[in-house]
């Protein structure tokens, strides 16, 4: 797992899970915590049970949406697990035992704590969800639950990178209409009209307009990086059937 430490404190723990270290195996090997991938169930609640007890914590107080592009963010205001996933793209808790958890193949994973406070967030930014707010919508929430934005701290996690995210020709209108300076993040690609987009950085100026306490991001290429994370892009490219999961979570522990 990968751990920054500015974000970590005597009482909120996270971490952005490679694919290592579980026990799926084939095209999910190994650490595949994604029960929407066609993996063994009891695989995938393994390595979900592990992520957990690499922060000494229960399997059960993970809590995971389901996701859909969306700038929806739940709240967890109840020590209780939900029934089922909410269809959100965002969790925000103020409450301790409570693993806020978002899983990606090359979407960007974004976590946010207020320590001072004592509030937490994640939220999963793909590139839809990063354009019609789901960031700004995880941290309003956070703020209505009492959070300060100088206190927030906020990582972007492993995603695509710039070099194997091509888009086509009418993919940045979009971003262009609603800030020219958007442009930015879009490079020519190799293909002719085609351009090369930098998810990470997108999320990271996103961030930036927030005025938070701290922002931090890691420099990681899910779709090159193999050894390391499932990527989404590169079995479409493979034409293989299916993908795995990464995780990333965040909790306030006892």
């Amino acid at each position: 797992m990968i751990q920054l430490d500015e974000l970590n404190t005597d009482k909120i723990r996270h971490a952005f899970y490679t694919r290592r270290g579980g026990v799926s195996q084939g095209i999910y090997r190994s650490l595949n915590c994604g029960f929407g991938s066609g993996d063994q169930r009891k695989s995938v609640a393994a390595n979900r049970a592990r992520t957990m007890a690499a922060l000494d914590c229960e399997p059960e107080i993970l809590v995971t949406c389901n996701q859909i592009h969306s700038s929806i963010v739940h709240v967890l205001d109840s020590d209780e697990r939900p029934a089922e996933p909410p269809r959100a793209d965002g969790l925000v808790t103020i409450r301790k035992n409570v693993a806020l958890g978002v899983l990606t193949a090359d979407c960007a994973p974004v976590l946010f704590s207020d320590p001072a406070d004592g509030i937490i967030g994640a939220c999963h930014a793909g590139w839809r969800g990063a354009l019609n707010g789901i960031i700004e919508a995880t941290v309003d929430a956070m703020i209505e639950l009492g959070a300060r934005p100088d206190n927030i701290q906020a990582a972007v996690g492993p995603c695509i990178g710039r070099a194997s995210y091509e888009v086509g020709p009418e993919f940045p209108q979009p971003f262009l209409e609603q800030d020219r300076n958007n442009a930015e993040f879009f490079s020519p690609g190799e293909r002719e009209g085609h351009f090369q987009f930098d998810l990470s950085n997108y999320c990271a100026s996103r961030l930036s307009r927030l005025r938070l306490g701290e922002i931090y991001r890691l420099d990681c290429d899910t779709c090159r990086d193999e050894p390391n994370f499932f990527s989404y892009r590169r079995s479409r490219l493979r034409e293989e059937p299916d993908y795995g999961r990464q995780l990333s979570t965040i909790v306030i522990a006892e």
